[in-house]
């Protein structure tokens, strides 16, 4: 899928930029209301694990921040590009780019959430050259999943989890250019 684009790199409204440790040490403190707690990035470990996983370069984990915000502003969102992004007891196969994240609590629920995919879809596409996408939701997370339909995303499949007796539904999206756009003006499509 190539490589890393160098850091920081401005899509959309967002900043995106590899994650650091002093990221992770942030959004480990944050902290989502039931049912979402499932997604709370410590939930279950320690610091310098969730560190070790975000710091894995075959993971791609980015830091996203607003563009334009003097020195980048507070740390809003992450994204991971790679295989961390999937579930375990889903069937995956290498065919697209799978793509998860998490968003900074307070501001989830504000509509944030399609232009972060879209966004994260454009950088995805101009770093690793990826055109096709996979994102995996719990299916009680009718919010995630209306955020995914919105941001060009189609449901492809669902299963149960195997350890945590939840159902999660794996979404797709294709980047298509839109018909006589430069590059930069591509959108995802279905």
């Amino acid at each position: 899928m190539g490589k890393l684009a160098a850091p920081p790199l401005p899509v959309d409204g967002f900043l995106f930029r590899p994650i650091t440790a002093a990221d992770v040490a942030h959004l480990f403190t944050w902290h989502y209301p039931p049912p979402y707690d499932l997604y709370n990035p410590g939930a279950g470990g320690s610091l310098a694990g969730l560190q070790a996983a975000f710091l894995r370069p075959d993971y791609r984990y980015h830091a996203v921040f607003p563009a334009g915000a003097p020195d980048g502003g507070e740390l809003i969102a992450y994204r991971c590009f790679g295989v961390d992004a999937r579930v375990p007891g889903g069937h995956y196969d290498d065919d697209r780019l799978d793509m998860g994240g998490g968003m900074r609590p307070d501001l989830t629920g504000r509509g944030w959430g399609p232009l972060l995919m879209r966004a994260a879809m454009r950088f995805a596409h101009d770093s690793f050259g990826a055109t096709r996408f996979r994102a995996t939701v719990a299916a009680f997370n009718e919010r995630a999943l209306k955020a995914c339909q919105k941001a060009g995303y189609r449901m492809a499949a669902s299963f149960d989890h195997p350890a945590a007796g939840r159902r999660f539904i794996i979404l797709v999206a294709d980047w298509e250019p839109a018909p006589g756009s430069a590059a930069g003006s591509d959108e995802p499509g279905v």
